[in-house]
Protein backbone atom coordinates (compact mmCIF):
# COMPACT_ATOMS: atom_id res chain seq x y z
CA UNK A 1 0.00 0.00 0.00
CA UNK A 2 1.33 3.53 -0.77
CA UNK A 3 2.95 5.23 2.18
CA UNK A 4 0.78 7.84 3.87
CA UNK A 5 2.22 11.31 4.19
CA UNK A 6 1.02 14.77 5.22
CA UNK A 7 -0.17 16.77 2.21
CA UNK A 8 -0.02 20.53 1.72
CA UNK A 9 -1.64 20.50 -1.68
CA UNK A 10 -0.88 22.66 -4.68
CA UNK A 11 -2.71 25.67 -6.08
CA UNK A 12 -2.38 26.91 -9.67
CA UNK A 13 -4.25 28.77 -12.41
CA UNK A 14 -5.67 27.04 -15.47
CA UNK A 15 -7.56 28.03 -18.65
CA UNK A 16 -7.93 31.03 -20.92
CA UNK A 17 -10.29 32.53 -18.38
CA UNK A 18 -8.09 31.57 -15.42
CA UNK A 19 -9.56 29.68 -12.53
CA UNK A 20 -7.89 28.56 -9.33
CA UNK A 21 -7.34 24.78 -9.22
CA UNK A 22 -6.32 22.87 -6.12
CA UNK A 23 -4.46 19.55 -6.53
CA UNK A 24 -3.84 16.82 -3.95
CA UNK A 25 -3.61 13.01 -3.74
CA UNK A 26 -6.15 10.60 -2.35
CA UNK A 27 -6.11 6.86 -1.62
CA UNK A 28 -8.79 4.88 -3.45
CA UNK A 29 -9.82 1.27 -2.91
CA UNK A 30 -9.69 -0.62 -6.23
CA UNK A 31 -12.03 -3.38 -7.34
CA UNK A 32 -9.33 -6.00 -6.76
CA UNK A 33 -8.99 -4.91 -3.13
CA UNK A 34 -5.70 -3.02 -3.49
CA UNK A 35 -5.13 0.62 -2.61
CA UNK A 36 -4.15 3.06 -5.34
CA UNK A 37 -3.14 6.67 -4.84
CA UNK A 38 -4.71 9.00 -7.38
CA UNK A 39 -4.39 12.73 -8.00
CA UNK A 40 -7.50 14.87 -7.52
CA UNK A 41 -8.03 18.38 -8.87
CA UNK A 42 -10.77 20.70 -7.61
CA UNK A 43 -11.74 24.10 -9.09
CA UNK A 44 -11.66 26.78 -6.36
CA UNK A 45 -13.23 29.61 -8.39
CA UNK A 46 -12.39 32.24 -11.04
CA UNK A 47 -9.06 33.92 -10.47
CA UNK A 48 -10.48 37.40 -11.13
CA UNK A 49 -13.02 37.06 -8.32
CA UNK A 50 -11.28 34.78 -5.79
CA UNK A 51 -7.95 35.74 -4.27
CA UNK A 52 -5.15 33.22 -3.86
CA UNK A 53 -5.59 33.35 -0.10
CA UNK A 54 -9.30 32.66 -0.38
CA UNK A 55 -8.59 29.79 -2.80
CA UNK A 56 -6.22 28.20 -0.25
CA UNK A 57 -8.91 28.57 2.42
CA UNK A 58 -11.37 26.77 0.13
CA UNK A 59 -8.82 23.98 -0.50
CA UNK A 60 -8.08 23.48 3.22
CA UNK A 61 -11.14 21.27 4.03
CA UNK A 62 -10.19 18.89 1.24
CA UNK A 63 -6.63 18.58 2.58
CA UNK A 64 -7.85 18.15 6.17
CA UNK A 65 -10.13 15.31 5.08
CA UNK A 66 -7.24 13.54 3.35
CA UNK A 67 -4.71 14.08 6.15
CA UNK A 68 -6.96 13.10 9.07
CA UNK A 69 -8.97 10.30 7.48
CA UNK A 70 -7.74 6.75 8.23
CA UNK A 71 -6.34 4.82 5.30
CA UNK A 72 -8.99 2.64 3.67
CA UNK A 73 -8.60 -0.95 4.83
CA UNK A 74 -7.08 -3.12 2.12
CA UNK A 75 -9.27 -5.97 0.98
CA UNK A 76 -8.56 -8.66 -1.51
CA UNK A 77 -10.39 -11.57 -2.99
CA UNK A 78 -7.18 -13.31 -3.99
CA UNK A 79 -6.45 -16.65 -2.40
CA UNK A 80 -3.14 -17.96 -1.16
CA UNK A 81 -2.99 -20.19 -4.23
CA UNK A 82 -3.30 -17.10 -6.46
CA UNK A 83 -0.28 -15.41 -4.91
CA UNK A 84 1.65 -18.69 -4.96
CA UNK A 85 1.15 -18.81 -8.73
CA UNK A 86 2.35 -15.20 -9.01
CA UNK A 87 5.42 -16.11 -6.94
CA UNK A 88 6.11 -19.05 -9.23
CA UNK A 89 5.92 -16.88 -12.34
CA UNK A 90 7.82 -13.83 -11.09
CA UNK A 91 10.16 -14.96 -8.29
CA UNK A 92 10.83 -18.71 -8.43
CA UNK A 93 12.33 -18.50 -11.93
CA UNK A 94 15.13 -16.35 -10.47
CA UNK A 95 15.99 -18.65 -7.56
CA UNK A 96 18.32 -21.63 -7.33
CA UNK A 97 16.73 -24.93 -8.43
CA UNK A 98 17.41 -26.46 -5.01
CA UNK A 99 15.63 -23.55 -3.29
CA UNK A 100 12.60 -23.89 -5.57
CA UNK A 101 12.45 -27.66 -5.01
CA UNK A 102 12.41 -27.19 -1.25
CA UNK A 103 9.70 -24.52 -1.50
CA UNK A 104 7.56 -26.65 -3.83
CA UNK A 105 7.87 -29.55 -1.39
CA UNK A 106 6.61 -27.33 1.43
CA UNK A 107 3.75 -26.07 -0.74
CA UNK A 108 2.67 -29.52 -1.88
CA UNK A 109 2.93 -31.29 1.46
CA UNK A 110 1.78 -28.62 3.92
CA UNK A 111 0.84 -25.14 2.70
CA UNK A 112 -1.53 -25.58 -0.25
CA UNK A 113 -3.61 -28.44 1.22
CA UNK A 114 -4.42 -26.34 4.30
CA UNK A 115 -4.14 -22.72 3.16
CA UNK A 116 -4.46 -22.75 -0.63
CA UNK A 117 -8.19 -21.93 -0.81
CA UNK A 118 -8.13 -19.23 1.89
CA UNK A 119 -8.38 -15.56 0.97
CA UNK A 120 -5.37 -13.46 1.93
CA UNK A 121 -7.33 -11.54 4.55
CA UNK A 122 -8.06 -14.81 6.31
CA UNK A 123 -4.36 -15.47 6.87
CA UNK A 124 -4.35 -13.75 10.25
CA UNK A 125 -2.59 -14.79 13.45
CA UNK A 126 -5.39 -17.12 14.53
CA UNK A 127 -5.48 -18.96 11.19
CA UNK A 128 -1.71 -19.32 10.93
CA UNK A 129 -1.41 -20.43 14.56
CA UNK A 130 -4.00 -23.12 13.86
CA UNK A 131 -1.94 -24.17 10.84
CA UNK A 132 1.19 -24.43 13.00
CA UNK A 133 -0.57 -26.45 15.69
CA UNK A 134 -2.26 -28.86 13.29
CA UNK A 135 0.93 -29.38 11.27
CA UNK A 136 2.98 -30.07 14.39
CA UNK A 137 0.35 -32.62 15.47
CA UNK A 138 1.17 -34.72 12.38
CA UNK A 139 4.65 -35.39 13.72
CA UNK A 140 6.55 -32.77 11.71
CA UNK A 141 9.72 -31.68 13.45
CA UNK A 142 10.16 -28.11 14.62
CA UNK A 143 13.00 -27.58 12.13
CA UNK A 144 10.80 -28.69 9.22
CA UNK A 145 7.99 -26.47 10.47
CA UNK A 146 10.34 -23.49 10.63
CA UNK A 147 11.40 -24.14 7.02
CA UNK A 148 7.75 -24.37 5.92
CA UNK A 149 6.95 -21.06 7.63
CA UNK A 150 9.98 -19.46 6.00
CA UNK A 151 8.61 -20.42 2.59
CA UNK A 152 5.14 -19.14 3.49
CA UNK A 153 6.32 -15.77 4.80
CA UNK A 154 8.58 -15.32 1.77
CA UNK A 155 5.60 -15.78 -0.56
CA UNK A 156 3.42 -13.46 1.53
CA UNK A 157 6.13 -10.76 1.49
CA UNK A 158 6.13 -10.98 -2.29
CA UNK A 159 2.33 -10.70 -2.35
CA UNK A 160 2.48 -7.61 -0.13
CA UNK A 161 5.16 -5.98 -2.30
CA UNK A 162 2.92 -6.58 -5.33
CA UNK A 163 0.22 -4.41 -3.72
CA UNK A 164 -1.99 -7.13 -2.22
CA UNK A 165 -3.59 -6.64 1.15
CA UNK A 166 -1.96 -9.15 3.48
CA UNK A 167 -2.38 -9.19 7.29
CA UNK A 168 0.76 -8.04 9.07
CA UNK A 169 1.61 -11.34 10.76
CA UNK A 170 5.21 -11.94 11.77
CA UNK A 171 7.07 -15.08 12.74
CA UNK A 172 7.33 -13.95 16.36
CA UNK A 173 3.51 -13.80 16.55
CA UNK A 174 3.31 -17.60 16.24
CA UNK A 175 4.07 -20.13 18.96
CA UNK A 176 5.91 -23.23 17.75
CA UNK A 177 6.15 -26.52 19.65
CA UNK A 178 9.23 -27.05 21.82
CA UNK A 179 12.33 -28.44 20.19
CA UNK A 180 12.35 -32.21 20.48
CA UNK A 181 15.37 -34.47 20.79
CA UNK A 182 17.64 -33.82 17.85
CA UNK A 183 18.51 -36.53 15.40
CA UNK A 184 22.03 -37.84 15.47
CA UNK A 185 23.95 -36.21 12.66
CA UNK A 186 25.64 -38.78 10.35
CA UNK A 187 29.37 -38.24 10.62
CA UNK A 188 32.52 -39.96 9.42
CA UNK A 189 35.56 -39.75 11.68
CA UNK A 190 39.16 -39.48 10.49
CA UNK A 191 39.75 -43.22 10.66
CA UNK A 192 36.65 -44.03 8.60
CA UNK A 193 37.47 -41.34 6.03
CA UNK A 194 40.98 -42.74 5.65
CA UNK A 195 39.64 -46.29 5.20
CA UNK A 196 37.10 -45.13 2.60
CA UNK A 197 39.74 -43.24 0.59
CA UNK A 198 42.08 -46.25 0.65
CA UNK A 199 39.45 -48.73 -0.56
CA UNK A 200 37.65 -46.53 -3.13
CA UNK A 201 38.50 -46.50 -6.82
CA UNK A 202 39.27 -43.37 -8.81
CA UNK A 203 37.90 -40.81 -9.29
CA UNK A 204 35.91 -41.47 -6.12
CA UNK A 205 39.00 -41.83 -3.93
CA UNK A 206 40.18 -38.32 -4.80
CA UNK A 207 36.64 -36.97 -4.45
CA UNK A 208 36.46 -38.38 -0.92
CA UNK A 209 39.91 -37.00 -0.15
CA UNK A 210 38.76 -33.51 -1.16
CA UNK A 211 35.60 -33.83 0.95
CA UNK A 212 37.39 -35.32 3.93
CA UNK A 213 40.37 -32.95 3.98
CA UNK A 214 38.63 -29.64 3.18
CA UNK A 215 35.01 -29.95 4.35
CA UNK A 216 33.57 -28.82 1.01
CA UNK A 217 29.92 -29.48 0.32
CA UNK A 218 29.25 -32.20 -2.25
CA UNK A 219 27.96 -29.77 -4.88
CA UNK A 220 31.01 -27.54 -4.39
CA UNK A 221 33.35 -30.49 -4.83
CA UNK A 222 31.60 -31.55 -8.05
CA UNK A 223 31.75 -27.95 -9.31
CA UNK A 224 35.52 -27.71 -8.94
CA UNK A 225 37.49 -26.97 -12.09
CA UNK A 226 41.17 -27.48 -12.75
CA UNK A 227 41.62 -23.70 -12.75
CA UNK A 228 40.39 -23.58 -9.15
CA UNK A 229 43.48 -25.44 -7.95
CA UNK A 230 46.19 -22.98 -6.91
CA UNK A 231 49.25 -25.10 -6.16
CA UNK A 232 51.51 -22.03 -5.88
CA UNK A 233 49.70 -20.81 -2.80
CA UNK A 234 48.18 -24.19 -1.93
CA UNK A 235 44.65 -22.82 -2.07
CA UNK A 236 41.45 -24.24 -3.46
CA UNK A 237 39.10 -21.57 -4.86
CA UNK A 238 35.45 -22.42 -4.20
CA UNK A 239 33.67 -20.53 -6.98
CA UNK A 240 30.55 -22.53 -7.80
CA UNK A 241 28.34 -25.47 -7.00
CA UNK A 242 26.58 -28.04 -9.20
CA UNK A 243 22.90 -28.69 -8.56
CA UNK A 244 22.36 -32.28 -7.47
CA UNK A 245 19.55 -32.94 -9.96
CA UNK A 246 19.88 -30.59 -12.91
CA UNK A 247 23.72 -30.62 -12.90
CA UNK A 248 23.60 -26.93 -13.69
CA UNK A 249 26.20 -24.59 -12.23
CA UNK A 250 25.06 -22.20 -9.55
CA UNK A 251 26.61 -20.02 -6.88
CA UNK A 252 27.59 -21.68 -3.57
CA UNK A 253 25.09 -21.87 -0.74
CA UNK A 254 25.87 -18.46 0.76
CA UNK A 255 27.96 -15.41 -0.10
CA UNK A 256 30.56 -16.47 2.47
CA UNK A 257 30.77 -19.94 0.91
CA UNK A 258 32.46 -18.45 -2.16
CA UNK A 259 35.92 -18.39 -0.65
CA UNK A 260 39.30 -20.13 -0.52
CA UNK A 261 40.29 -23.12 1.58
CA UNK A 262 43.83 -24.39 2.12
CA UNK A 263 45.12 -27.49 0.32
CA UNK A 264 47.01 -29.64 2.84
CA UNK A 265 50.23 -31.30 1.57
CA UNK A 266 48.60 -34.76 1.65
CA UNK A 267 45.74 -33.54 -0.54
CA UNK A 268 48.16 -31.66 -2.83
CA UNK A 269 49.99 -34.91 -3.61
CA UNK A 270 46.73 -36.77 -4.27
CA UNK A 271 45.43 -34.04 -6.57
CA UNK A 272 48.64 -33.91 -8.60
CA UNK A 273 48.66 -37.71 -8.91
CA UNK A 274 45.03 -37.63 -10.00
CA UNK A 275 45.65 -34.95 -12.64
CA UNK A 276 48.58 -36.93 -14.00
CA UNK A 277 46.96 -40.39 -14.13
CA UNK A 278 43.16 -40.18 -13.90
CA UNK A 279 41.96 -36.76 -15.07
CA UNK A 280 39.48 -36.78 -17.99
CA UNK A 281 39.66 -33.87 -20.39
CA UNK A 282 36.30 -32.11 -20.75
CA UNK A 283 35.01 -28.95 -22.40
CA UNK A 284 33.91 -27.41 -19.07
CA UNK A 285 37.21 -28.01 -17.32
CA UNK A 286 35.66 -29.93 -14.41
CA UNK A 287 38.14 -31.62 -12.13
CA UNK A 288 35.87 -34.66 -11.92
CA UNK A 289 34.09 -35.49 -15.19
CA UNK A 290 32.22 -38.67 -16.12
CA UNK A 291 32.55 -40.62 -19.37
CA UNK A 292 30.23 -38.14 -21.08
CA UNK A 293 32.53 -35.26 -20.10
CA UNK A 294 29.87 -33.90 -17.74
CA UNK A 295 29.94 -33.37 -14.00
CA UNK A 296 28.89 -36.23 -11.75
CA UNK A 297 25.66 -36.15 -9.77
CA UNK A 298 25.65 -36.44 -6.00
CA UNK A 299 23.36 -39.45 -6.19
CA UNK A 300 25.66 -41.40 -8.51
CA UNK A 301 28.75 -40.68 -6.41
CA UNK A 302 26.92 -41.81 -3.29
CA UNK A 303 25.33 -44.91 -4.80
CA UNK A 304 28.24 -46.21 -6.89
CA UNK A 305 31.23 -44.70 -5.11
CA UNK A 306 30.51 -44.42 -1.40
CA UNK A 307 27.97 -47.07 -0.39
CA UNK A 308 29.77 -50.11 -1.87
CA UNK A 309 32.94 -49.10 0.00
CA UNK A 310 31.06 -48.51 3.25
CA UNK A 311 29.37 -51.91 2.88
CA UNK A 312 32.74 -53.61 2.38
CA UNK A 313 34.21 -51.84 5.42
CA UNK A 314 31.20 -52.44 7.66
CA UNK A 315 30.51 -48.70 7.98
CA UNK A 316 26.81 -47.68 8.07
CA UNK A 317 25.69 -45.92 4.90
CA UNK A 318 25.83 -42.13 4.98
CA UNK A 319 25.56 -39.31 2.50
CA UNK A 320 28.43 -37.21 1.23
CA UNK A 321 27.61 -34.50 3.77
CA UNK A 322 28.90 -36.82 6.50
CA UNK A 323 32.44 -35.96 5.34
CA UNK A 324 31.78 -32.27 6.06
CA UNK A 325 30.44 -33.03 9.53
CA UNK A 326 33.48 -35.18 10.13
CA UNK A 327 35.89 -32.39 9.19
CA UNK A 328 34.28 -29.93 11.60
CA UNK A 329 34.03 -32.43 14.42
CA UNK A 330 37.64 -33.61 14.06
CA UNK A 331 38.92 -30.03 14.01
CA UNK A 332 36.99 -29.22 17.18
CA UNK A 333 38.20 -32.44 18.81
CA UNK A 334 41.80 -31.42 18.04
CA UNK A 335 41.29 -28.11 19.82
CA UNK A 336 40.92 -25.77 16.83
CA UNK A 337 39.32 -22.44 17.85
CA UNK A 338 35.70 -22.00 16.86
CA UNK A 339 36.58 -19.12 14.54
CA UNK A 340 39.06 -21.34 12.67
CA UNK A 341 36.41 -24.02 12.18
CA UNK A 342 34.00 -21.32 11.02
CA UNK A 343 36.42 -20.14 8.32
CA UNK A 344 37.11 -23.69 7.17
CA UNK A 345 33.38 -24.45 6.94
CA UNK A 346 32.81 -21.00 5.40
CA UNK A 347 29.85 -20.29 7.64
CA UNK A 348 28.53 -16.76 7.72
CA UNK A 349 29.32 -16.40 11.40
CA UNK A 350 30.48 -18.50 14.34
CA UNK A 351 26.93 -18.88 15.63
CA UNK A 352 26.11 -21.11 12.68
CA UNK A 353 29.09 -23.30 13.48
CA UNK A 354 28.13 -23.42 17.16
CA UNK A 355 24.53 -24.31 16.29
CA UNK A 356 25.51 -27.13 13.93
CA UNK A 357 28.37 -28.60 15.94
CA UNK A 358 27.49 -27.58 19.48
CA UNK A 359 27.13 -31.24 20.46
CA UNK A 360 30.76 -31.86 19.51
CA UNK A 361 31.92 -28.79 21.38
CA UNK A 362 29.94 -29.98 24.39
CA UNK A 363 31.59 -33.41 24.39
CA UNK A 364 35.07 -31.90 24.05
CA UNK A 365 34.29 -29.47 26.86
CA UNK A 366 33.19 -32.31 29.14
CA UNK A 367 36.38 -34.24 28.47
CA UNK A 368 38.50 -31.15 29.12
CA UNK A 369 36.67 -30.49 32.39
CA UNK A 370 37.09 -34.13 33.44
CA UNK A 371 40.81 -34.02 32.68
CA UNK A 372 41.21 -30.85 34.73
CA UNK A 373 39.22 -32.31 37.64
CA UNK A 374 41.34 -35.49 37.64
CA UNK A 375 44.52 -33.42 37.60
CA UNK A 376 43.37 -31.41 40.60
CA UNK A 377 42.18 -34.51 42.40
CA UNK A 378 45.65 -36.07 42.15
CA UNK A 379 47.08 -33.17 44.13
CA UNK A 380 44.47 -33.44 46.87
CA UNK A 381 45.67 -36.90 48.05
CA UNK A 382 47.26 -36.55 51.49
CA UNK A 383 49.73 -39.17 52.62
CA UNK A 384 49.01 -40.01 56.23
CA UNK A 385 52.12 -40.23 58.48
CA UNK A 386 51.75 -42.41 61.58
CA UNK A 387 51.70 -40.46 64.83
CA UNK A 388 51.89 -41.47 68.49
CA UNK A 389 48.14 -41.35 68.76
CA UNK A 390 47.85 -43.74 65.80
CA UNK A 391 50.33 -46.35 67.15
CA UNK A 392 48.46 -49.06 69.08
CA UNK A 393 49.52 -49.41 72.75
CA UNK A 394 50.47 -52.74 74.26
CA UNK A 395 48.11 -54.14 76.86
Amino acid sequence: MPRRRFQRGRLFKRGTRPVWVGAFREDRLQTDGTIRRIQRKVVMGPADKVSQRAAYATLRPYLDAVNTAPAPPPRTWKTFLDVVNEWRQQIAVNLKPSTVRAAESHLKSHLLPRLGSLRLQELNVRTLQAFVTSTAATGVTRKTLENVLQTMFSILRTARSFGNGVPAVKRRDLTLPPTGPGREVPMLDAQQIGQIITKANEPFATMFAVLGMTGLRAGEMLGLKVGDLDFKRNLLHVQRSVDSRTKKEQSPKTIGSKNDVPIPPALEKRLKDFLRAHYRENHSGYLFANRNANSYSVGKVTEYGLWPVQTALGIPHTGLHAFRHGVASEMIEDGAPLTVVQRQMRHRDARTTLQKYGHTIGDAQKRAANTLAEKIERHTVIELVPTAEMVPTAL
